[in-house]
């Protein structure tokens, strides 16, 4: 069994620290998001482990646990939500919408209040829109409009309009859904239904309040076992916290450290797996928001070599409208599902962004017909299609 990776003793210079290539950090991202092999876990497990799953799409976190679980069941998740056990949170890493245990939202949240802030006051138009206004009072109005019970967000741009006529409506609505800890309710992200996002409190929702502490540390011990070995960049970027530096350096006698191909160091747990570089991935289908690929600041590791794919920056949206396709642990192909309800037919639409070999297209569509099984059992037939994205035209 080959490593790229030699044992150090314990805490070794920085410069003595020994180098992970991109492969062997490529496999261990892979068996810390559960994505080598489908393993036998409950989701509520899963979803803890990984901390948080993207949700700005209502279906993603299905998709995303379905490549992970072992015989992984839509309704297992939408129990989960109905009974409360798991929230989708507004406002959570990268101030966007994330599905989380309600535990660990409650604990987390305190934790990214700042982010929310920033995200609100400086990375937004909705902050400068209200200068000069006392948001403290806006938060007042909007936290005793959503105690009386949840609402959509047209209803508080109403009801605080009516406070604030000369201010905009959307920045005000803005305000609590950026700088108070909400969830949508259900049933909004419950497979097989839909209904419009509904914000509530914690208290409404869960009867139960956020927590207070806002030190960041478990938070970044559980991103290295999810996510690392990884810089304190890397850090930053999962979750838009700043200045992790000094608090990542009074961890480091509890870390192992590594460097990258680039010489960055990259800090990890002690017991974090490192799997042989050259363990076999199979195809593995990501949701298009999947934190596996967003949460990093070198996405090399996941994205392989750019510089070889067939399509254009300007493409990647259209190829990746679905999600993305991961080929022997890298980011390789794009998809969508493609429905044509009068005929019952459901088509999977694969985008490659590299050159396949005929036993990776073969994995691929192996992989896509279950992934078909999964998201429209009721279909009559179903199809994979392999497509050039720049002609459209069919892959032979």
């Amino acid at each position: 069994m080959r490593l790229d990776w030699v044992r150090m003793p314990t805490q070794p210079r920085a410069d003595d620290a020994p180098v992970l290539s991109r492969r062997a950090l490529n496999r261990a991202l892979l068996e810390r998001q559960l994505l080598l092999r489908r393993v036998a876990m409950p989701a509520e497990e899963a979803i803890g482990h990984l901390v948080a799953l993207q949700a700005q799409n209502p279906y993603d976190p299905y998709y995303g646990l379905w490549s992970r679980l072992d015989d992984f069941q839509a309704r297992e998740l939408a129990d989960l939500l109905l009974e409360r056990r798991v929230v989708r949170a507004t406002s959570m890493m990268r101030t966007t919408i994330h599905l989380l245990t309600a535990d660990d939202w409650l604990a987390l949240r305190p934790v990214l209040q700042i982010v929310s802030e920033r995200g609100f006051y400086t990375g937004s138009p909705f902050g400068r829109n209200l200068k000069g206004l006392d948001i403290d009072d806006v938060l007042r109005v909007g936290r005793t409009l959503l105690e009386v019970r949840p609402r959509t967000a047209a209803e508080l741009r109403t009801h605080l309009s009516e406070q604030w006529p000369d201010r905009d409506p959307s920045s005000l609505a803005y305000a609590v859904r950026y700088l108070l800890p909400l969830v949508q309710t259900t049933p909004r992200g419950v497979w097989g239904r839909s209904g419009q996002p509904i914000l509530a409190t914690p208290e409404t929702w869960l009867r139960r309040s956020v927590g207070t502490e806002t030190d960041p540390t478990d938070m970044i011990l559980r991103y290295l076992r999810a996510f690392g070995p990884a810089s304190v960049m890397d850090i930053q970027t999962w979750c838009w916290l700043t200045k992790l530096g000094p608090i990542v350096e009074g961890l480091r006698p509890q870390l192992r450290t590594f460097r990258d191909e680039a010489g960055r160091e990259l800090f990890d747990v002690p017991d974090g797996p490192l799997p042989d570089p050259e363990t076999p991935a199979p195809p593995r289908f990501l949701p298009v928001y999947d934190n596996i690929v967003l949460s990093h600041k070198d996405r090399s590791r996941i994205l392989g070599d750019r510089p070889t794919w067939l399509i254009t920056d300007a493409q990647v949206n259209d190829a990746f409208g679905g999600g993305s396709v991961l080929i022997d642990g890298f980011v390789s192909a794009g998809w969508r599902v493609l429905l044509d309800t009068k005929r019952g037919i459901a088509a999977l639409r694969i985008l490659p962004v590299r050159a396949l070999t005929s036993d990776e297209r073969a994995a691929v569509e192996d992989e896509s017909l279950r992934l078909l099984a999964f998201a429209v059992p009721d279909a009559a037939s179903t199809e994979v299609r392999f497509e050039d994205l720049a002609t459209g035209s069919r892959i032979p």
